[in-house]
């Protein structure tokens, strides 16, 4: 019943939240020519994340997304999660991170290495180290381009998400709890170069063995058009600490996006992580197709 409740709140706080943005547009846009897009992604990590255990994890995200208007987008992401072992727990640290891959947590009570006593591992210990997979946290979200890019002023993009607790928390793939934020994006071309930032804050659901906190996010970076269809972009993204005993996140990475067909597109990226929270590195490749 409870979870029933949550649910709920959860999708009212998710409809409340596209209204709004709607609502304080200043009008709303003709829809786009391929108002669908259905986009499949393959994304590895490899890290120890403050343990003394390497976990390799891999993220297969199933993306469906519609514009009715050439402004407004909502989208559901449904992903298949991985990991080598369950001595971190994933799910966190998704959402205002472009490109993102889920970032993984000590599941040792958020205290460092060796801190396994009150874990999200099967057997509740650090030492159980078998490889888990599943379906991960389902995210939905609502994005609007609130003012549209001029000569002077660059494109605002404001984006609320609700994340569903789909993942199974005694198997590590999340944290078993509802989340909910917002992110807001700054883009601005200046000829062949495209700078960007994003901003966004992400209220975690309280969990019993976790000490989660809730966190801001960020990414700023720059892609340059090479050719009409092939455009390089080097970025950096990060988070504050999402629980106690946490660093924060800081990650470097190198994307390449390629436009295949009208309708097809391609992104790859490596990345290589700074922070202890971060993987030490990784690597994606997703397509996506309009129709």
């Amino acid at each position: 019943m409870n979870l029933t409740m949550k649910f709920g709140n959860r999708m009212a706080l998710a409809s409340l939240a596209t209204l709004a943005i709607t609502l304080t547009a200043p009008h709303l846009a003709q829809a786009e020519e391929f108002p669908w897009t259905v986009g499949l992604g393959f994304e590895f990590a490899s890290g120890k994340y403050g343990t003394s255990n390497s976990t390799e994890s891999v993220f297969v995200p199933f993306t469906l997304a519609v514009r009715p208007t050439s402004r407004l987008e909502l989208s559901v992401e449904i992903p298949f999660v991985y990991q080598s072992n369950n001595s971190v727990v994933s799910g966190v640290v998704r959402n205002g991170m472009q490109g993102n891959k889920t970032t993984l947590l000590p599941a040792g009570g958020m205290g460092g290495p060796g801190s396994g006593a009150n874990g999200l591992s099967p057997s509740s210990t650090a030492t159980s180290l078998q490889s888990e997979s599943g379906i991960g946290d389902i995210t939905v979200k609502a994005g609007y381009v609130l003012v549209e890019e001029t000569d002077l002023v660059p494109q605002v993009r404001p984006t609320a998400f609700v994340k569903f607790p789909t993942a199974d928390k005694n198997k590590a793939l999340g944290t078993g709890e509802f989340d909910e934020g917002f992110t807001v994006e700054f883009s601005k071309w200046l000829g062949n170069w495209n700078p960007f930032m994003e901003a966004g804050y992400t209220v975690q659901g309280k969990a019993e063995q976790l000490a989660l906190r809730n966190y801001m996010t960020y990414n700023a970076g720059l892609g340059y058009q090479l050719t009409e269809s092939i455009k390089p972009i080097i970025l950096v993204k990060g988070a504050t600490p999402p629980a106690d005993g946490t660093s924060s996140l800081l990650e470097a990475r190198l994307k390449l996006n390629y436009q295949a067909t009208r309708q097809t597109g391609i992104e790859t990226y490596i990345a290589k992580g700074i922070t202890t929270n971060s993987p030490d590195y990784g690597a994606g490749l997703a397509v996506y197709y309009d129709f």
